[in-house]
């Protein structure tokens, strides 16, 4: 057995010999904190290097079996075996191990991608216990959205004061003709409040360079309402009541032999007031009044409640711009001329309970005007006709849509 631990002692690589001295502390420091037991005998288990025989008298360590003979050479001894019993131990390692004294800087290398990713979730390891950003970014942006509702706010209150004042005290135009006050704009229609709009001749299609010869005297002692005198709807758009009023003028003008389109204005059931002569020029009716003719029939059925503000808002801008006299009387067309039906049953019936109508014309009554010296039959029509020598046949076949 000797003879064969002898045989195994031979010399080793210069290579095994260098990394067995380069981990020689280790292993003296392991075998100083964790108590191993004296050198087993030959043969145990769980040896880790053992003495050889034929060198009593050999100074040996059991930790990296290197050995001392009498000549001072050192010769290694190989491990019986590999095989390690640890118990009640803690902190054992068991191979190289590196110590560093004094500071170290540490990098680590990580995917830019996959950091950034964790980084906008706010699930990297680095924002692990600290306060999120999330809060502050969602603080900032309702910060921006208060501060543009505020802007826009303030931005449509001073464009809102802009125009209020300057259609209150904007600068008089007269270049341009103004039918309804200086509430008129460039590119608007003009209105008379409580949405009724001003639509003028050129913008219902009028014929061009047609209109009446006669001057209107102001102020207006009285207002004339009249109907279209055959069955048609009541027209409901700007469209269709544009139609209607170039209609209405052509039929005046071809079959009636009238200069110009009868009425002063007209109402439609959209509520908007469509200018025929107009507040300076006579109507075919009575010279010194303003006719306003309601675009529709009306002997079953009354008006649009939008047809009747209309007309309340046009008299009294007449009142105000003194055209109207502050006593004007309102009358109908069947008033005037007994054998008219016009303006229809029930559009009469609903003029008779206005603050302004007045009852001339009816039994006990003085006929219309006559205090101011008109005719008992208001009919200028036929006294044009008369005196300029007249005569149509077509007025006792009439087939178009015209006003009585």
């Amino acid at each position: 057995m000797e003879n064969a631990s002898a045989s195994t002692a031979g010399a080793v690589p210069d290579s095994v010999a260098n990394a067995l001295m380069s981990i020689h502390p280790r292993y003296n420091s392991f075998h100083q904190h964790n108590a191993f037991p004296p050198a087993a005998p030959v043969g145990s288990v769980g040896a880790r290097y053992e003495q050889t025989a034929d060198s009593p008298g050999m100074a040996t360590n059991h930790q990296n079996g290197l050995s001392t003979g009498n000549g001072g050479n050192t010769t290694v001894q190989p491990a019986a075996t590999s095989v390690i019993n640890l118990s009640n131990s803690s902190d054992v390692v068991i191979g190289p191990m590196t110590q560093y004294q004094g500071a170290v800087t540490i990098y680590q290398y990580m995917d830019a991608t996959v950091e950034a990713s964790r980084i906008a979730t706010g699930r990297n390891n680095q924002n692990r216990g600290l306060p999120s950003a999330e809060p502050s970014t969602l603080r900032q942006e309702r910060y921006f959205i208060y501060g543009a509702l505020i802007f826009f706010a303030i931005v449509g209150f001073s464009t809102a004061i802009y125009f209020v004042v300057n259609q209150v005290h904007g600068p008089a135009d007269s270049g341009r003709e103004i039918l309804f006050g200086n509430n008129y704009h460039r590119q608007t229609m003009p209105n008379l409040g409580n949405s009724h709009m001003i639509i003028d001749r050129r913008n219902w299609g009028s014929q061009p360079d047609v209109h009446g010869s006669v001057p209107l005297e102001h102020p207006i002692e009285y207002v004339l309402i009249t109907h279209i005198g055959v069955p048609t709807k009541n027209c409901s758009g700007m469209h269709e009541c544009s139609n209607r009023m170039r209609m209405l003028q052509d039929a005046a003008i071809g079959e009636r032999n009238l200069p110009d389109i009868p009425s002063n204005f007209y109402l439609g059931a959209d509520g908007n007031v469509y200018v025929g002569r107009g507040w300076d020029i006579a109507n075919a009716y009575q010279n010194r009044t303003l006719s306003v003719c309601f675009m529709g029939y009306f002997q079953k059925y009354g008006p649009q409640e939008s047809q009747i503000s209309a007309l309340l808002h046009l008299l009294t801008y007449g009142v105000i711009q003194r055209k109207l006299a502050n006593d004007y009387k309102l009358v109908a067309r069947r008033q005037t001329k007994p054998s008219s039906l016009s303006p229809g049953d029930a559009l009469y019936a609903r003029l008779m309970q206005m603050s302004r109508w007045y009852p001339c014309g009816t039994q006990a009554y003085a006929h219309c005007g006559a205090e101011l010296g008109f005719p008992s039959v208001w009919d200028e029509e036929r006294n044009f006709n008369e005196r300029n020598g007249i005569q149509n046949p077509l007025l006792l076949f009439r087939k178009t849509i015209e006003e009585e």
